[in-house]
């Protein structure tokens, strides 16, 4: 008799992890290689490459997203010198295969500047196992895991749309973060458009398109990896000129200022 209720649970579990929200037609394009970015699956990961990678990011997708719906993002990422490995999860869960970016950079060892990022419950796994990063990259997500004691950067972006983001849990949890981590809102954002997947439920009306929250949330992440290189090569045009937008222009400010300070300003 108790083959009927552990049946009935594993029926319900296969129900529930297989229906999930679908990439659509812009994610399949954005799987196309071309001569910009070069794009390899391994197993379970997909990696977008660019032909000088400058630094690495892994990301791990939202829950019971379809992972190759973060394809446009991960290429916007790669057409700005970052390689991205895009995590397929198990019951496309990141919970049940949190520790997947284990191994991963060691795939490229070329690159040695690194960084995690996760989309929702993605982004809640990534916090666990980010000490070992340049940096944490949370996109509607927030950290269950004090982090304040560590060196680690964090670049924290959503949307001012976000129907789905608990906004108490966000802002309770914000304490969880290192004081500098930095924060960017895209207004007009919702919680879905980090993907394309179609709208997500419970989600709020976005005002602009996913196109234009990928390539506002690409800028951030390339901007705030650029920052984080302390703009070793101190040379003009700024390095850390990504952006128009208020966190390019702050990057930019920092740079300037390690610029005026180093001891090699006015000689170079």
């Amino acid at each position: 008799m108790c083959l009927v209720p552990l049946l009935t649970l594993g029926i319900g579990g296969y129900v529930y992890v297989s229906d999930c929200y679908r990439a659509d037609e812009q994610a399949a394009a954005a799987m196309v290689q071309d001569g910009a970015v070069g794009i390899e699956t391994s197993g379970s990961v997909t990696w977008f490459i660019p032909e000088q990678p400058t630094a690495g990011l892994i990301f791990y997708p939202g829950g019971k997203v379809e992972h190759t719906a973060y394809a446009p993002l991960m290429r916007a990422c790669a057409e700005q010198g970052i390689i991205c490995a895009l995590v397929k999860m198990p019951g496309n869960l990141a919970v049940l295969n949190a520790d997947a970016a284990d191994g991963l950079r060691q795939t490229h060892p070329e690159v040695t500047d690194w960084y995690i990022a996760g989309h929702s419950l993605g982004g809640a796994m990534d916090a666990k196992h980010a000490e070992d990063f340049s940096g944490l990259i949370l996109l509607a997500a927030y950290s269950t895991k004090d982090l304040t004691q560590t060196p680690l950067r964090v670049l924290s972006v959503y949307g001012s749309e976000d129907g789905v983001m608990n906004r108490d849990s966000y802002e309770k949890d914000r304490a969880n973060l290192p004081a500098d981590t930095t924060e960017i809102i895209i207004d007009g954002g919702c919680h879905a458009q980090f993907g394309c997947y179609g709208a997500q439920d419970g989600d709020g009306t976005p005002t602009i398109s996913a196109a234009e929250q990928i390539s506002q949330t690409s800028e951030a992440i390339a901007a705030f990896v650029a920052a984080g290189s302390l703009c070793l090569s101190w040379q003009e045009p700024n390095p850390c000129r990504l952006s128009a937008r208020p966190f390019g222009y702050f990057c930019e400010n920092i740079c300037n200022v390690m610029v005026q300070y180093s001891p090699f300003y006015g000689t170079v």
